[in-house]
């Protein structure tokens, strides 16, 4: 790049570009076209992850390095329409991930509520535990996500379960100072003892 003078003279750059540094994009950015069936659950691209289950149906179930489905994927990112979708062709809500995480929990602790409701209806285990004690009741209450809470208690949930903390959603509720939540679950112990 040259840059002429009031005198006419001619005085060149000294900014080096990214080429001539020797910096050149070795890795492509990852495009829709090369995101695995996850990936696009997370994304929430129903068009691609429909494109990949009409090829290998097997993908819909399918589990990550992690254990995750795309379902699992779909819930923890609040992916609504893409949870519905992957259910209404067939994807397991009752799957565990390596670490026993599911998606109803995963939704619970995003305090997808909607995701919660609809997952709630495949008859899944509402007090199901992760490799630390943790439930979906207690990873919503741990969020302060009171609609969440509200879904799993509708449906059962355990409000005397501990995790491996000794915690139990009151207990949590009172330590994080989530004085709503506290009421909220005092209000339903008062009600089953009615």
């Amino acid at each position: 790049m040259e840059n002429k003078t009031d005198e006419g003279a001619v005085n060149h750059s000294t900014t080096l570009t990214n080429k001539q540094r020797g910096n050149e994009v070795t890795v492509r950015p990852a495009t829709l076209d090369n995101l695995s069936i996850h990936q696009l659950a997370a994304h929430g691209d129903i068009a691609q992850v429909k494109m990949h289950i009409t090829c290998d149906n097997s993908l819909l179930n399918s589990q990550d390095e992690r254990g995750f489905t795309p379902l699992m994927w779909a819930a923890a990112f609040g992916e609504i329409e893409m949870a519905q979708f992957l259910l209404e062709k067939g994807a397991d809500p009752k799957t565990f991930a390596r670490e026993r995480e599911c998606a109803l929990s995963l939704a619970s602790a995003g305090g997808f509520t909607d995701i919660v409701n609809i997952i709630l209806k495949h008859e899944v285990d509402v007090n199901s535990y992760d490799w630390n004690g943790g439930t979906p009741l207690l990873y919503a209450v741990r969020g302060n996500h009171t609609k969440c809470v509200e879904a799993l208690l509708r449906h059962g949930a355990d409000i005397t379960f501990e995790a491996d903390s000794g915690y139990s959603p009151i207990a949590l509720a009172v330590a994080l100072g989530y004085r709503k939540m506290q009421k909220l679950l005092e209000d339903h112990i008062l009600n089953l003892l009615r």
